[in-house]
Order: C-alpha cells, then structure tokens, then sequence
C-alpha cells in the first residue's frame, strides 16, 4: 500500500469512526513557534504555567513524540441538538450558562477512543507502526495542525473555523511516524473586515485578531483559573458559570455548523438551561454524581462553586437569590466565601 493509498484509507476509516474530517499534515510549525513564544513572553498565559513548561515541545512535534513524521488531524462535531437556545439562556439572569461543548460527556474520552480504534485500523491493515494519539491532552498546537492539514483556517477569535461547518467542533490528533501523502494547507483567511468576535466579547479578551489575552478570558477565569476571579471581570462574567461561547455564537460562518449525531454529547442533567440557584445547591456530592463523565468535573466543586456564586451577584435581586447566597455564607471553603460576600455586596445585603 502506497502513501497516498494509505492516507485515503486513513481518512475513510475516520469517517467509519465518526470524524466529520480528516486531514493530515507534516511537522513544521516555524511560524507558529514564533507566535506562542511571544505569547508566553507578554504573559498572556496567565497562571497555565504548563505552557511555559512545556515550551517549544508544543511547536515541534517530534520533540514530543520522536520518530514524529505526519500529523493526521481529525474534527467532530459537538454542537448538541434538542438544547436550549444559547440566548435565551445568556439573556436570563435567573439560569446559568454552561459551554456548549460541556453539557454532554467529556469529549476526551469520547474522542480518544475514537481515534485509538483508528490507529488500531491502520495497524491491523498496514502493520505495525509507531504513534500516539491526542485529544486536548498533551503541549500540541492543534489548531495550527489542523488548519495546515486543510481543516480551516484560524479565525479572529483564534478558535479554528471549517467553511462548511462553522467552529463547533472537536480537534484530536496522531502523531505517527508513517510516510503519508500530506494535504494542502488551509492558507486562505475568510474573516475579511469582520470583528464581530472581538466587539462582543464580554471581557474584551480578544486583543487583537487571533490574539486572545487568556487572562481576561471567560473561559480561562471560570475553567483555568484556581485563585479567586478579578473582581474587574465579575459584573462582565454575567450568568457564565463554565465557560463563554460568545466568540462562536456571532460568528456568521457558524450558520454553516451542523448539530452532533453522537448520543454522548446530547444534553446531560438539564444543563443547558439549568438555574443558578438550583446548581448553587448542589451539595459535593452532588455535584461529583451530576457531573460524571462531563468535563466539568475536572474544575472541582470549590472552583464551581465560585463560578456561581458570581452568577448570584450578577442576577437580579430577589429574596431567593439572596437566601441562597446567606446559607453558604460560611462555606469551608475562604474562595467560596469571597466571592458570596462579593455577591451579597452586590445586592446590598452588606
């Protein structure tokens, strides 16, 4: 079996497994190194102190995974249908919004194992051969890789944007050492004079095109960060309590995006339209039960905690709300604490 029929194989066997796409590309990311160390040198990481560590591994595949010759990059879509419509959530202060990437099962799992039962094709039809496989999970410049292998191209929110599918989708990879026959790089930038993305980002995260500041991040200060959020960025937080979609929710080029067929990512536990209150409830365990197999569990109930207790302090005054806040008034937890007091200060109840 020669490169360019084993690289057709890979890409049917994909769509067998559920990837909406497949493109595969090589290991250069010159351009992109460049980037990220400039990036890392002006702090936007902010407390991701593992991008730092990790360094160029990130930009130099082979440094990862030596022997690294091909990338194959792959996309799913996760966009769930049957949800509450994003608006009508973000634009009622009594219900908490959640990422829409987050409502089903953890995507990690999910994908991962997709992409193994790939590479266990290729080896069963080709033989033996050296790889790893990836989803979110090790220092690798996905994006970059992806719009290289012809996925897309990298739009100003810096999230990877498909012409026919929007950017609600998934992004995993294989680092394999197989000579493959390498697909035609997406070069063509389509956002135009559009800054949709950048005008209507909450925190003003997006700092200029393709450069998002992560430390004014939505998603980074409800998800990443483990101190306590700026109070200069809670009023702007609003009802988000587990990430931001704002970016891809104006993107005109979503029009295009397709609801998932995944079962695994369909709305779990009433999560796309759940209320503040009701979540602010949740004892622990609770919370570990509710949020089994998500990926909202890896934030801890301390840090959920505090997500929520800022959409308290956002939504409108009603004596639920604040009774809500008084009985974890003395929560065990000193971040937990804070960010009530903050709350309760916003209601005038201090």
């Amino acid at each position: 079996m020669d490169k360019s029929q084993l690289s057709g194989h890979i890409k049917s066997w994909g769509a067998e497994f559920g990837f909406q796409q497949v493109g595969i590309t090589t290991t250069d990311l010159e351009e992109d190194e460049a980037y990220l160390l400039n990036w890392l040198k002006e702090g936007r990481h902010g407390e991701m102190s593992y991008m730092q560590r990790h360094g160029t591994k990130r930009s130099r595949p082979s440094d990862l995974v030596p022997g690294t010759i091909s990338v194959i990059s792959l996309r799913m879509d996760y966009l769930p249908p049957s949800s509450k419509h994003p608006a009508q959530v973000l634009n009622n202060k009594e219900l908490a919004y959640v990422s829409r990437y987050a409502m089903g099962r953890d995507y990690h799992k999910l994908m991962r194992q997709r992409i193994q039962k790939l590479a266990t094709k290729i080896e069963t039809q080709y033989g033996q051969f050296g790889y790893r496989c990836f989803v979110d999970s090790a220092p690798i410049l996905e994006k970059a890789l992806a719009r290289n292998a012809g996925l897309g191209w990298i739009g100003k929110h810096s999230n990877l944007i498909n012409p026919k599918a929007g950017s609600w989708f998934f992004l995993g990879e294989i680092y394999t050492d197989l000579p493959l026959e390498i697909d035609k790089p997406f070069t063509e930038h389509h956002c135009g004079s559009c800054n949709a993305c950048i005008d209507i980002c909450p925190t003003q995260a997006i700092v200029g095109p393709m450069q998002v500041d992560a430390r004014r991040c939505i998603s980074y200060l409800t998800i990443e960060l483990r101190s306590s959020i700026p109070e200069e960025f809670r009023k702007m937080i609003g009802n988000r309590v587990y990430g931001c979609d704002d970016c891809q929710l104006i993107c005109p080029w979503n029009k295009f995006a397709k609801n998932t067929e995944e079962d695994d990512f369909r709305v779990r536990n009433g999560l796309d339209a759940p209320t503040l209150i009701e979540l602010f409830a949740w004892t622990e365990t609770e919370f570990l039960k509710n949020t089994e197999g998500s990926a909202i569990r890896r934030i801890g109930y301390e840090s959920w905690s505090r997500n929520i207790a800022v959409g308290l302090g956002n939504a409108a005054t009603t004596d639920e709300t604040v009774t809500a806040l008084r009985a974890r008034e003395n929560d065990p937890s000193a971040m937990v604490r804070e960010h009530v007091s903050w709350a309760l200060a916003q209601h005038e109840c201090i």
